[in-house]
């Protein structure tokens, strides 16, 4: 059984309508990722942050609003983008399979 916060990550503590909030979770044939990294890049596709995944495959980032690019690395996978609208006041739940 998965151990994973059913609907992602838990947002007690966080203020979403002061943070554009960018969570998600990395699975692999359905099984969560741990100790992948997930890199925010901008609309340019330069980096501007980086994070590990936990034991359950889940990440977050605070972003600005706008348009990004999520860059998912794990051992044994091809790179895997996916983008991204983050806005203020709103969480964008992203699923990433590799």
């Amino acid at each position: 059984m998965c151990g994973a916060t059913e609907g992602g990550l838990s947002l007690d503590g966080v203020n979403v309508a002061k943070e554009a909030v960018v969570q998600g979770r990395v699975t692999r044939a359905g099984e969560p990722v741990g100790n992948a990294y997930v890199r925010l890049l901008d609309r340019t596709g330069e980096f501007t942050a980086e994070v590990p995944t936990d034991e359950h495959g889940q990440f977050r980032f605070f972003a600005g609003d706008g348009e990004w690019t999520l860059r998912t690395l794990a051992p044994t996978s091809e790179p895997v983008d996916q983008c991204v609208v983050a806005a203020r006041g709103s969480v964008a739940e992203v699923a990433i399979a590799l």
